[in-house]
């Protein structure tokens, strides 16, 4: 069977987007069809403006739509404590917890030399520069718990001043989960990160 061109250019333009198989890629192209009008014209314009109505925070680079963003704006926030992190979504999953009240530093990806991304590639050296500048005290790593993640805080553990105190975020069991299920890292990462009781 042969599918109309318009479908099978959306089902490819899907297909390109991050975690989007074939079959959901269809999905979604098929869903878009039977939606009225109106409401893809909606989300077409919404698209269109993503870009347009968004800016890169010149102090974090979180995506916001003012320079500086709230969170670098924000009074009460301490600008002491950064929480450097891989990606904006970062960010987003912190600020849910509600539990930090410092600034963030958006690095952009980590070292992961199989896909030639360097030290060069991510903003290591304006995360440097900012240290230097701010007088920040805690530098706190929040990097995925992978071999890319702990090879980023290995090299920054080297660029990042001794008299500035650095922390990782602890590793272990979630909240709530059964430790019979947990794979053998995360016991082992529990285990190292336990606390006094």
């Amino acid at each position: 069977m042969r599918i109309a061109r318009a479908v099978n250019n959306l089902i490819e333009a899907f297909e390109r987007l991050p975690g989007i198989g074939p079959k959901s890629a269809a999905r979604l192209t098929y869903y878009l069809l039977n939606v009225p009008q109106g409401e893809l014209d909606k989300f077409a314009d919404t698209l269109k403006l993503l870009k347009a109505n968004t800016k890169i925070c010149s102090e974090c680079f979180n995506v916001a739509e003012t320079n500086p963003c709230d969170i670098c704006s924000d009074k009460n926030r301490d600008r002491g404590v950064v929480c450097v992190v891989e990606h904006p979504l970062d960010v987003l999953a912190i600020e849910r917890g509600g539990g930090f009240a410092g600034v963030y530093h958006v690095l952009g990806g980590v070292i992961d030399p199989l896909h030639n991304i360097g030290p060069d590639e991510i903003r290591i050296s304006q995360l440097i520069k900012r240290l230097d500048d701010q007088g920040v005290k805690e530098v706190i790593l929040a990097l995925n718990p992978n071999m890319e993640g702990e090879a980023t805080c290995l090299f920054l553990k080297r660029l990042i001043p001794k008299e500035i105190k650095m922390t990782r975020l602890a590793h272990g069991l979630p909240v709530g989960a059964d430790i019979e299920y947990a794979d053998d890292m995360t016991l082992s990462r529990a285990m190292e990160g336990r606390r006094e009781y």
